[in-house]
């Protein structure tokens, strides 16, 4: 693997957070949201990622992974809670709304752990371009 394709690696990495973040800061904007159906309430997200594999290497064996991809983003299947309000202007004609799947919690555990891959990703970009400028410092 060469110096240049680790930007390529921890590049797809970085911007795979990225996307999980975004859908977590989603799915906690939504967390309080209340609809009148089931349906129309918020489900939360997730988004899929798979390693991107690089060919074999020439002696028959597998080269190893050079990137994230994203699959796509997928809605949660968890039940969705309803509450009796019959007050709330969304309740339906028996008092009651649906509230979103998202748990909190959860969303918030998904966050460190995006964040401190993100910051993965950045301290190997950043190691790798200090390992490049000490080897070009090097031919001075």
């Amino acid at each position: 693997m060469s110096a240049f394709s680790i930007f390529n690696v921890a590049g797809s990495g970085m911007a795979a957070q990225s996307l999980r973040l975004n859908t977590v800061a989603s799915n906690l904007a939504n967390a309080d949201s209340v609809a009148s159906t089931p349906a129309a309430a918020y489900h939360s997200r997730e988004p899929l990622f798979a390693a991107v594999q690089r060919g074999l290497d020439g002696q028959g064996g597998d080269a190893g992974a050079t990137g994230v991809q994203v699959l796509g983003v997928t809605q949660s299947n968890a039940a969705i809670p309803s509450r009796y309000e019959p007050g709330n202007p969304m309740a339906n004609a028996d008092g009651y709304v649906f509230a979103s799947n998202v748990n909190p919690v959860d969303e918030l555990v998904n966050m460190i752990s995006a964040s401190r891959s993100y910051q993965n990703d950045v301290d190997v970009m950043n190691t790798t371009k200090q390992l490049m400028v000490k080897t070009l410092d090097l031919g001075k």
